[in-house]
């Protein structure tokens, strides 16, 4: 038993200046992702590890499901180091944590970062398919009253999750229901509704295989709450999902009438001339 003791206290005095995990006698630091948790892949994301003044060492770690690997080393020294990641990819989706050591020893682990990856279709049956969202009743709603989102999709997404544009909270998550439609979808009720509720919301689908890394987000949708700032004038089309394509679709419209109006103007001047030429030739003969 003492020989089996003394084997583990060495064991253990062995790892503590190289892990920090036995360590944590010091303030944990503050993490940061820029230019958010949130990022599509191929975006160079900065991680940031603030700690103090006297820090002369950081580490930054990424853990998934129960796997804990070293991401990067940093020995610049003072309170705050940066890890770069130039292009991030889905495999990069996770929760990281970083420490810092003094010569007082090794910091208390930061609180866990989620970074999630969004990715658009990688190969057949994966992320083929963005998710679409809608909202019952309506998208002009008075204070008081509940709403449901409905996140749907073709592509089998083991959950879905509704984001409202400027919060960084994932709360609204759901699983995933077959319908008797073949889709795929989950409803979220939402209410009751105040002024604070307005806003404009997507939704994502992922897999529980890795929940770091979802779909491209749906086409956004507004929400208006009545009595709210955002609501004095109201848009007869504001429940019609903000997509990039909707500018598009204008323009082309814009470039049809004016074809259209070039065309008429074409036809009347051609009209015109025909029968200018007609009155021309009609007074020649007149003179003759």
């Amino acid at each position: 038993m003492t020989f089996t003791f003394a084997v583990l206290l060495c064991f253990g005095l062995s790892l503590k200046p190289r892990s920090p995990v036995l360590a944590g006698v010091l303030p944990k630091p503050t993490i940061k992702a820029e230019p958010g948790s949130l990022v599509t892949r191929g975006m160079q994301v900065n991680i940031s590890c603030m700690g103090t003044s006297d820090a002369q060492k950081y580490l930054l770690f990424i853990k998934k499901f129960k796997n804990v690997q070293h991401r990067q080393s940093s020995t610049i020294r003072g309170e705050k180091a940066v890890f770069s990641i130039n292009s991030i990819g889905q495999y990069d989706g996770g929760q990281y944590y970083c420490f810092y050591v003094t010569t007082s020893g090794w910091s208390a682990q930061s609180d866990n970062l989620e970074l999630v990856v969004t990715v658009r279709g990688t190969s057949p049956g994966i992320f083929e398919n963005k998710p679409c969202l809608s909202v019952l009743p309506r998208c002009v709603v008075t204070p008081g009253k509940n709403v449901t989102f409905k996140c749907f999709s073709q592509e089998e997404y083991d959950s879905f999750i509704v984001i409202k544009e400027g919060e960084q909270k994932h709360s609204m998550i759901m699983e995933s229901q077959k319908t008797s439609a073949g889709q795929f979808q989950a409803l979220f009720f939402v209410g009751p509704m105040t002024s604070s509720s307005s806003g404009t919301f997507k939704c994502y689908g992922y897999y529980k295989a890795n929940p770091q890394v979802w779909s491209e987000p749906s086409d956004h949708l507004e929400i208006q709450v009545l009595g709210s700032a955002m609501n004095t004038k109201l848009s007869k089309d504001v429940c019609k999902p903000k997509t990039a394509s909707n500018t598009q679709d204008h323009t082309v419209e814009n470039l049809i009438r004016m074809g259209l109006a070039g065309l008429v103007f074409i036809i009347l001047g051609t009209l015109l001339f025909e029968h200018w030429r007609n009155q021309s030739w009609t007074y020649h003969e007149a003179g003759k």
